[in-house]
């Protein structure tokens, strides 16, 4: 069978608080499975205000209405508001994903932190940020994590070395087309990388006449034509859990009938061979409707 891999990135102390409680609802009525990755620190949201000077942020905003998904709350975390510790508030919300069966993972410590400083960064500091992530975890969940994907698609060859030493089944910190083992300025990773193969809700809507009615039915004309290796599609809890949850489940239904079976980031790991997959540079490159740079495999 077909598969694609739902990958959930859960950002904000919002988005935990009020979005992945909804979206484990709305996959367990499709008997669909996911993977869910975790902020488990304090939400910053609000000082990404600094990326108002990135090129295409702007345009990027005035398209997917950031306010009305965010809410002017969380979009104060860390400036005027201080920013609440989503892994001490909402423990009970992440272990209670974990046990409807989702499988759970790490997203980062401080999103905004690691999204906009990680790929600058040196090895101790990166180590630092991941460690911190890996921490809070295992208080939460009581076992150390066995996955990790990278906020913003964010990341530099010191972190990608920890996915190794840290002894992750998997990683997915890249865009790319296919599974492959990464390797940065040819040194090999031997941490399978499952990269994000379509493109996002947020990267469409706004764009060559993509509107909210019509965004489900361009990606689901993307999935027609089966891929040989599947898709990874990564969705948010800020929007598909929220506002955008009709489109997803649109998606959902869509995918059902285009014959995917619907899995978590590990089920689709398991349908590969590690020692197969082909060895792909990782560098920071661009995507179409998403500002600034990010990793993707070469």
């Amino acid at each position: 069978m077909k598969k694609l891999a739902l990958k959930i990135d859960v950002d904000t102390y919002r988005g935990t608080r009020e979005g992945v409680p909804r979206l484990v609802e709305v996959l367990q009525r499709y008997q669909a499975q996911a993977s869910f990755y975790f902020s488990l620190g304090p939400d910053h949201t609000g000082r990404a205000i600094k990326r108002v000077f990135r090129p295409g942020f702007m345009k990027k905003v005035s398209r997917t209405s950031v306010l009305e998904h965010y809410g002017f709350k969380t979009l104060m975390y860390g400036t005027l508001l201080p920013g609440p510790d989503i892994g001490k508030k909402c423990g009970d919300i992440m272990r209670s994903v974990r046990d409807a069966g989702f499988e759970v993972g790490i997203h980062c410590y401080d999103h905004i932190r690691w999204q906009d400083h990680v790929a600058g960064k040196d090895a101790i500091w990166t180590e630092r940020e991941m460690q911190l992530a890996v921490d809070r975890f295992t208080t939460i969940f009581g076992e150390a994590p066995r996955s990790h994907a990278a906020a913003g698609w964010q990341t530099n060859r010191y972190a990608l070395r920890q996915t190794q030493r840290l002894g992750f089944d998997y990683s997915s910190d890249t865009r790319g087309t296919h599974p492959f083992i990464p390797t940065w300025d040819a040194e090999i990773i031997a941490c399978p990388q499952l990269p994000t193969t379509l493109p996002t809700l947020d990267e469409l809507i706004g764009r060559a006449g993509i509107t909210l009615d019509n965004v489900a039915d361009h990606l689901l004309e993307l999935t027609r034509t089966p891929s040989a290796t599947g898709h990874v599609y990564t969705l948010h809890a800020e929007l598909e859990g929220q506002k955008w949850m009709p489109i997803f489940e649109q998606l959902l239904q869509g995918w059902q009938q285009q014959g995917y079976e619907l899995v978590s980031m590990q089920h689709y790991l398991q349908g590969l061979n590690p020692a197969e997959l082909p060895r792909h540079e990782v560098s920071m490159g661009s995507i179409e409707g998403r500002s600034g740079t990010l990793a993707i495999q070469n």
